[in-house]
């Protein structure tokens, strides 16, 4: 068995919500929060942060669709699975813009919902590893253009050369038991100062 989620489901439909109920606590997921609405369902995600949201498209308020936009841009993106009566490639284009992981059309069956929640929780995870590689990534670059300009600064201001004016930086950053971008900024800040 895979492991228990804590699922938000949201559907306008009380058969839709009594069915995701029963068959997501059989595969032994907790159903954290049932909306009826995309403002209640937005509502529950900030409030519940659930693992995974399953959720229709067409319903009242706010469409499904909206209600993952306004989720993510709220700064709680979560994986989620779309169901929809139809099959409509609007939707899909949608769909494929917002953080959605599966697409699933009516009906759903407990053997089409277990698949795609394993599949949603995985893809999700890939994407968040992605984003940190690349927010990681960034961050080497902007701490390497702050170490560049630090020695730009030592060899102006001291007339050393390249190599001398980044072992002065190492230097500084042993004897200071500081990382070498902390060095960079300090030295960055002081040249500002006296600018």
């Amino acid at each position: 068995m895979s492991e228990a989620l804590r699922i938000i489901v949201a559907d306008d439909e009380v058969d839709m919500r009594d069915f995701y109920q029963a068959i997501l606590a059989g595969l032994g997921h907790t159903v954290a929060a049932v909306a009826e609405t995309g403002r209640e369902l937005v509502d529950a995600v900030v409030a519940e942060k659930p693992d995974l949201i399953i959720t229709d498209i067409r319903m009242p308020d706010l469409d499904g669709l909206d209600a993952l936009r306004e989720i993510t841009r709220a700064g709680h993106p979560v994986p989620a699975i779309v169901v929809s009566g139809f099959h409509d490639d609007e939707f899909i284009q949608r769909a494929q813009q917002e953080c959605v992981l599966a697409y699933l059309v009516k009906p759903v069956r407990a053997s089409d919902l277990e698949p795609a929640i394993k599949l949603a929780r995985q893809r999700f995870r890939e994407m968040q590893a992605l984003q940190q590689q690349a927010d990681d990534l960034r961050q080497a670059l902007d701490d390497r253009k702050q170490i560049e300009r630090a020695k730009g600064i030592l060899m102006d201001r001291s007339g050393l050369s390249e190599s001398e004016a980044f072992k002065r930086l190492q230097k500084l950053s042993n004897d200071r038991n500081q990382k070498l971008v902390e060095i960079a900024r300090a030295i960055i800040t002081a040249e500002e100062a006296f600018a």
